[in-house]
C-alpha cells in the first residue's frame, strides 16, 4: 500500500474560506435585518394583522466591509415607521476592526494613498484619506491626553532634541521643528515624556517646552543631554538648576572635523577618540588641549578653537557623579536621533503639513508606536549603580 501525501493550498483554501464566511455572514445579517423589521412594523412581510404598525417599502442596498471581504446588504425600507437597526450602525461602512487596521497602517509609517491601495487589494473597498483623516481624529484625542499625563517618577536622564518638518505658514511653506524630549527614569527604563512644536527652536521655545514637563511633575533630572544649542543650554540652566548640560560627542566631533581638511582628518579623528577614551575627565581635558595644540601646528586653527571652545560641556559625562557604566549612553544624543530618524521616515512621505497640529499628531503617533514596539521590551540602564551614587553624595 502506497502513502500518498494530503497537498493543500493554503491561499486557495484562505480565500474559499473568506468568500464563505463573508457570503454566510452576508445572509445571516440580512436575515437579522428582516428580523428588526418585523418586529418594528409588528407583522410579517406579506402578514395580514390588525396589529400592524407600519408597512414594507422595498430596501435599499448598502457594503459594509468586515475581516472576511466586503458584504452587500439589503436594508428595509417602511412606510409609517423609521427604520432603526441594532445589528449594525446608522451610516456605518466598516466594521471597526478593519478601520483599526488601516489606522494601524497609517501610524506605523504607511502613507494615506498606500492605506487606500491597501484597502481595496485586502477588501474590495477604498478609504479616501479625508475619511481616513476624519477617523484619526478619535485616536488625537488619546494622543492629547497621553501628552499631557503626569510625569510621576524621577527621570535622572533627559535627552532633547528638535526633528525639522515643512509646513504651510502664512500662504508660504517654512521649516518649523517638533521638539521631543524622551527620560531614562529610576525604573532604568526609557519614555518619551514630552512632544512639542517649537517653531525655530529659540530660547523661548525651549523654555517653553521645559515648563510643560515641569507643571506635569518632571523632577529628579541630573543630566540633560542635546546638541549645541544655545537656547537649549540657556533653558535648562534657567529652569533645571540641579541638572548638568552634556553636549552630544557625536555632534561635537562632526563640528569639528568639518573645520580639517581632507588631508588630516583621519588624524583628526583618530585624535578625538583617543581624548573621549579616557578614564577620567581631567585627563581628557588634558589630553584636548594636547591635540588642540597639534592642530595648530598643522595649520588647523578653526578645528583647535572648537575643540577648546566645547570640550569642557562635552565631558560632563565623565565626572563621578555618573556611573562609569552609563558613560557610553548619555554621552550622545544617538538614542533620541534614531527616534528622530524613524520620525523623518514617516513625515517626508507627508511632505508638507498643512497645518501644525497634523504634524505634531503624526509625529507623536509615530513616536508612541515605534516605542512601544521597541523599547518597552528590556531595561536600557541599571539605575541601582547611579542610585547608589546619590546616596553616598546626600
Amino acid at each position: 500500500m502506497s502513502n500518498q501525501i494530503l497537498q493543500v493550498d493554503e491561499n486557495m483554501l484562505e480565500t474559499k474560506l473568506d468568500r464563505l464566511v463573508s457570503r454566510k455572514g452576508e445572509e445571516l445579517l440580512n436575515a437579522m435585518l428582516d428580523a428588526e423589521a418585523d418586529e418594528i412594523t409588528g407583522a410579517a412581510r406579506y402578514e395580514r394583522s390588525g396589529e400592524r404598525k407600519a408597512y414594507r417599502a422595498g430596501h435599499y442596498e448598502r457594503d459594509l466591509t468586515v475581516k472576511a471581504g466586503k458584504m452587500s446588504l439589503k436594508v428595509p425600507k417602511l412606510k409609517g415607521a423609521v427604520f432603526e437597526s441594532a445589528v449594525i450602525e446608522r451610516y456605518r461602512r466598516r466594521e471597526e476592526s478593519v478601520e483599526e487596521a488601516l489606522i494601524d497602517m497609517y501610524l506605523a509609517g504607511v502613507s494615506t494613498r498606500q492605506v487606500d491601495d491597501v484597502s481595496q487589494l485586502l477588501w474590495g473597498d477604498r478609504m479616501p484619506s479625508q475619511t481616513l483623516s476624519d477617523k484619526l481624529k478619535k485616536v488625537y484625542a488619546d494622543i492629547d491626553e497621553w501628552r499631557g499625563r503626569p510625569l510621576e517618577q524621577d527621570y535622572p536622564y533627559l535627552f532633547m532634541d528638535g526633528v525639522w518638518h515643512k509646513r504651510c505658514w502664512g500662504g508660504s511653506v517654512e521649516n518649523v521643528s517638533i521638539l521631543v524630549a524622551v527620560g531614562v527614569g529610576m525604573d532604568g527604563r526609557r519614555e518619551v515624556l514630552s512632544v512639542a512644536e517649537g517653531m525655530k527652536e529659540d530660547s523661548e521655545s525651549w523654555r517653553e517646552f521645559i515648563k510643560g514637563m515641569l507643571a506635569r511633575g518632571l523632577k529628579g533630572v541630573r543630566l540633560v543631554t542635546g546638541d549645541r544649542c544655545a537656547g537649549l543650554v540657556a533653558a535648562v540652566n534657567e529652569l533645571l538648576p540641579g541638572a548638568r548640560y552634556q553636549r552630544c560627542m557625536v555632534h561635537f566631533e562632526r563640528n569639528i572635523l568639518a573645520k580639517v581638511n581632507p588631508k588630516n582628518r583621519d588624524w583628526a579623528a583618530d585624535a578625538l577618540k583617543a581624548i573621549f577614551s579616557m578614564e577620567s575627565r581631567q585627563a581628557a581635558l588634558e589630553k584636548a588641549e594636547q591635540v588642540a595644540t597639534e592642530m595648530e601646528s598643522k595649520g588647523l586653527k578653526a578645528a583647535a578653537s572648537c575643540l577648546r571652545e566645547g570640550i569642557g560641556e562635552t565631558t560632563t559625562y565623565l565626572l563621578d557623579d555618573y556611573p562609569r557604566e552609563h558613560r557610553r549612553r548619555i554621552r550622545t544624543n544617538n538614542m533620541i536621533e534614531r527616534l528622530n530618524r524613524e520620525i523623518r521616515r514617516r513625515t517626508r512621505v507627508v511632505g508638507s503639513f498643512p497645518d501644525g497640529r497634523s504634524a505634531l499628531m503624526l509625529v507623536c503617533a509615530r513616536s508612541r508606536y515605534v516605542t512601544a514596539n521597541q523599547w518597552s521590551a528590556r531595561r536600557y540602564l541599571d539605575m541601582s549603580r547611579l542610585d547608589g551614587i546619590m546616596q553616598s553624595t546626600d
